[in-house]
């Protein structure tokens, strides 16, 4: 919205020039979305705790001391990120780029995805809410529309292919199969930042990690000359989502605020849905779907450990974590909530370097 109401006078006002930079856009988005948040914040969370009788309805069969230390944390705290994400895109970013309202809608729609779910088990004071089922139905639906959205944006020759990472000149055409691989990415990511959200701070931590990363690649991706430069391909008008990153990366900021040890407020399915669904989304984009899968790597494991620890159960009657997710199993092993928190901050960052050596070792 400024963009377009304050570039246009860049001609009479020179200083309004800066609006044309993506870095100066992103760096705004973030600021915006960090106050947003901290304004929003104490408010949000005394009427959360106000309509939420209880809080979060905390699992059973969970680690003994969530009980305890917990009970009566109010959940939906994703709200917050997602108004203060809404709001810095809507102020800061090109609103006729089309990949900006592709991640926007697929954003809110997890967003709403996950409101459902937390409103149902606030209201039943249960901890399960909508049905695993419905929820992968719903997901995988928005997914479609939303590739079949994107498809139609990219360039021709980048509208159905898979690029590999560390091999500049590999571009795999998967025809009409990449809306599936597509579906796959975000709802399999969507649900992995799910399955990590069990511990303060421990989920939006790697999020944010991730997003900066993304938010380079977006950057890179849409500049002819830099993309030219690293050999990768080039996709007119991502560089934009480097504004959307930005922003969330703000939201995620002023959301750790409230939710850094002890947590007084959870983002729930609210948040991690939304902000899974939004770093699949944005692979897809920029075409660094596999990409994805390193930097992300921290919600990967914390998949696989519950595949795992369900398939092997399945099928010997065993365990072989003390508890699935991953970090529970740490929490059962005895370390303490914030040394699991900053040993895995510590993995995702060494895993987010990883992923941004893939665009020079080409």
């Amino acid at each position: 919205m400024l963009y377009h109401i304050l570039f246009p006078m860049a001609d009479q006002f020179a200083i309004l020039n800066v609006f044309r930079y993506l870095t100066f856009r992103t760096g705004g988005a973030m600021i915006t979305a960090l106050i947003i948040s901290f304004l929003v914040g104490p408010i949000l969370i005394d009427t959360l705790r106000s309509q939420q009788r209880g809080g979060q309805p905390i699992r059973n069969d969970g680690p003994e001391g969530h009980l305890l230390t917990k009970q009566g944390t109010p959940t939906m705290g994703g709200f917050m990120i997602l108004l203060a994400l809404g709001l810095a895109t809507l102020l800061w970013a090109d609103l006729s780029n089309g990949y900006i309202w592709a991640a926007m809608g697929v954003t809110m729609a997890y967003g709403t995805i996950g409101f459902m779910d937390d409103y149902l088990k606030v209201l039943k004071r249960d901890s399960k809410g909508l049905s695993g089922r419905v929820k992968l139905v719903l997901q995988a639906v928005i997914a479609a529309a939303a590739t079949m959205w994107i498809m139609n944006l990219l360039p021709g020759e980048l509208a159905t292919t898979l690029a590999v990472p560390f091999f500049k000149n590999i571009l795999i055409d998967l025809g009409n199969w990449f809306l599936l691989l597509a579906i796959v990415v975000m709802v399999g990511a969507s649900n992995a930042v799910n399955l990590t959200d069990g511990l303060d701070g421990l989920a939006i931590g790697p999020v944010m990690i991730a997003a900066a990363v993304f938010a380079l690649i977006a950057y890179l991706i849409g500049h002819v000359g830099f993309s030219s430069y690293l050999q990768l391909h080039h996709v007119p008008g991502t560089g934009e989502l480097s504004v959307f990153c930005g922003a969330l990366i703000g939201g995620g900021l002023g959301f750790l605020w409230f939710n850094a040890p002890p947590a007084k407020v959870f983002m729930g399915d609210t948040g991690s849905l939304a902000l899974g669904g939004a770093l699949g989304v944005i692979s897809v984009i920029t075409k660094h779907e596999l990409v994805l899968a390193i930097v992300g790597g921290l919600f990967v494991l914390e998949t696989v450990s519950v595949i795992v620890q369900v398939a092997s159960f399945k099928l010997t009657g065993k365990r072989i974590f003390a508890m699935a997710p991953l970090h529970h199993h740490f929490e059962k092993k005895g370390w303490a909530e914030p040394t699991i928190v900053i040993r895995f901050w510590i993995i995702a960052l060494i895993l987010a370097l990883i992923g941004l050596s893939t665009l020079k070792l080409r």
